[in-house]
């Protein structure tokens, strides 16, 4: 890090003197750097300015979760809740995140039963009776990013699936008693790891949750089969999305070597997951996309 004089502006672009902004927290985060702690850099600290911004984009990215919530039924086809998600974003102001994101060809993920997740919105596929899926939906709104994704029970949902998908949710709510600042991300994907395998399900190990907010995805990477006291420092500023897969069989998945995007369980069992978009606080943690 720039050292900075007590009296220069700070780094965060507050308008603050570095005294007065930033300067206890960069000697915090360099005593815990000595001490071995992998800490975030400068450009993972979002400034108030940049806070506010990114709600706005949630904003978004919650109403068009709302609305899918109050439209999807059995008999919808995939390619509709795309339409949806793409109309209701841009009507808000907004630009779905996933669209042509690296080549991925729609304006949302669709992902049913045994996919995991990246599922590709299709006019061929239609929501069956019996079928859970993770509608996982992202937004940018004046260059500011959101993500956040749900899971649907469509009719008559077996009570195995349901009880799954309730798991997944619960997953979160044990891995948000874990965010505090100056605390590990491990301590968080411990947790989640530790109540997924007591009720009898996986973690999918590959894919894990990632910083946003400026970017689509920034660091840090975010694990849920991590060890307690490990991985990146949670600090006030940092903005990053809690999603763990979790899978009634076992953890192994594999991409569709048609497209290049869809992730399957290897071994054919569903899966769930739900995102939420997380700032960390002075003092816990603050939901702002879900």
């Amino acid at each position: 890090m720039n050292k900075l004089g007590r009296n220069d502006p700070c780094w965060c672009g507050s308008g603050k003197k570095y005294k007065h902004c930033h300067c206890r927290f960069d000697d915090m985060l360099q005593d815990f750097e000595n001490h071995g702690s992998l800490v975030p850099s400068r450009d993972l600290i979002k400034n108030e300015a940049q806070i506010q911004k990114i709600k706005e984009s949630a904003k978004i990215n919650i109403a068009v979760l709302d609305y899918v919530a109050e439209h999807i039924h059995a008999g919808v086809t995939t390619q509709e809740i795309d339409q949806w998600v793409y109309d209701e974003t841009v009507r808000m102001g907004g630009i779905p995140a996933p669209l042509n994101y690296e080549g991925f060809p729609k304006s949302v993920c669709t992902s049913i039963d045994d996919v995991v997740c990246h599922g590709i919105p299709s006019p061929d596929e239609v929501l069956q009776d019996g079928d859970i899926i993770n509608v996982d939906c992202s937004t940018i709104l004046d260059g500011y990013f959101s993500d956040s994704s749900r899971m649907f029970c469509i009719g008559e949902v077996s009570p195995e699936k349901k009880r799954l998908v309730e798991i997944a949710r619960q997953s979160l709510e044990v891995g948000l008693k874990e965010v505090k600042p100056w605390k590990h991300l491990g301590d968080m994907g411990q947790a989640i790891h530790d109540f997924v395998r007591e009720n009898g399900y996986s973690v999918v190990q590959e894919i894990g949750g990632h910083g946003i907010g400026l970017e689509f995805h920034e660091d840090p990477w975010v694990s849920y089969v991590s060890q307690k006291g490990t991985e990146m420092l949670m600090v006030p500023g940092m903005i990053f999305t809690i999603e763990p897969m979790i899978n009634m069989g076992g953890p192994d998945v594999f991409v569709d070597e048609d497209d290049n995007w869809t992730v399957f369980t290897a071994d054919g069992s569903p899966s769930a997951q739900w995102e939420i978009q997380v700032l960390v606080t002075e003092d816990g943690y603050e939901v702002i996309a879900y």
